[in-house]
């Protein structure tokens, strides 16, 4: 029996297989969107001859797809025969909730081409009824937003979401070279006391131990961190709940140099590393 372990991602057009497939890919799955159900078994015997490097795979597969329904009884028989690990998973949901979503969106629907979108809702509900009868498990989305339904995906596959770790990327930047685009968080240590303006640190920086003693002695900066801290593992399990992996908090000072860079560093000893995957980059440091 093979070792790669994979899941086709189906269902109902508007029911929420693309924030499925995300999820998935946050929790370590290789994700593939719309492939043709009859190339599935040449892709995965070309990452048979690549062990180790993918062991979980993940498909969107549906109605898009013109000889889906015509192939996918015979291509899935014959996967399971050869011992691989497959699992379906079938997303639903309620006619009105659909047309809401086609409606809010302003998709066209896959099967109404001379219909109205509720009769192509229906032709499809009709036509993969074999499908979700088959299916491991079903889930309606029809009370789920994205991140209840992301919650979902990573409950249903606890043995790999619990290896998921958030990564929390701490970041150090000069406010004179312009904002972080990819800030979630973003906080200004200019109020503390510029080690810039020091003849002997003028021309180190927040690296250096002599910066980082000046910037972290001072009973401001202690507290600061202190209270930034206890903010950031207040936060930090908010966004987990709601769906997010990757996390980026900045702190800025003029130049991204000194404070920033010490703060930075301060900061990341009080994440936990058992926890969270935790990166340090320092943008400006080198700017100037």
């Amino acid at each position: 029996m093979n070792n790669i372990r994979f899941v086709i991602i189906t269902g109902l057009s508007g029911s929420g297989k693309s924030t499925a497939i995300k999820a998935l890919e946050d929790i370590g799955f290789f994700c593939v969107d719309n492939l043709p159900v009859i190339l599935l078994p040449k892709f995965l015997e070309l990452r048979l001859q690549a062990p180790g490097e993918i062991s979980r795979v993940a498909f969107v597969m549906d109605i898009r797809e013109r000889g889906f329904l015509k192939e996918y009884p015979r291509i899935f028989e014959e996967l399971k025969k050869e011992g691989y690990l497959m699992e379906t998973i079938f997303l639903e949901s309620s006619d009105e909730i659909l047309l809401r979503r086609f409606s809010e969106t302003r998709r066209s629907h896959p099967l109404a081409e001379g219909k109205s979108v509720i009769e192509g809702i229906r032709l499809e509900r009709e036509r993969l009824s074999n499908l979700k009868s088959m299916a491991d498990k079903v889930i309606d989305t029809s009370n789920y937003n994205v991140h209840q339904l992301k919650d979902a995906i990573y409950k249903y596959f606890s043995e790999v979401s619990s290896l998921k770790k958030m990564t929390i990327n701490l970041l150090s930047f000069g406010f004179k070279y312009g904002l972080p685009y990819d800030a979630d968080l973003t906080m200004d240590v200019r109020f503390l006391p510029n080690p810039y303006f020091i003849e002997e640190l003028k021309n180190l920086t927040g690296e250096n131990r002599e910066v980082f003693n000046y910037v972290l002695k001072r009973s401001e900066t202690k507290k600061f961190i202190k209270k930034f801290s206890n903010l950031i593992h207040f936060l930090v399990p908010l966004y987990e709940k709601e769906g997010r992996v990757y996390l980026t908090i900045a702190i800025g000072c003029t130049g991204g140099k000194h404070r920033s860079v010490a703060i930075i560093n301060e900061l990341a000893k009080s994440l936990d590393k058992e926890k969270y995957v935790v990166s340090i980059r320092h943008r400006d440091i080198e700017a100037g």
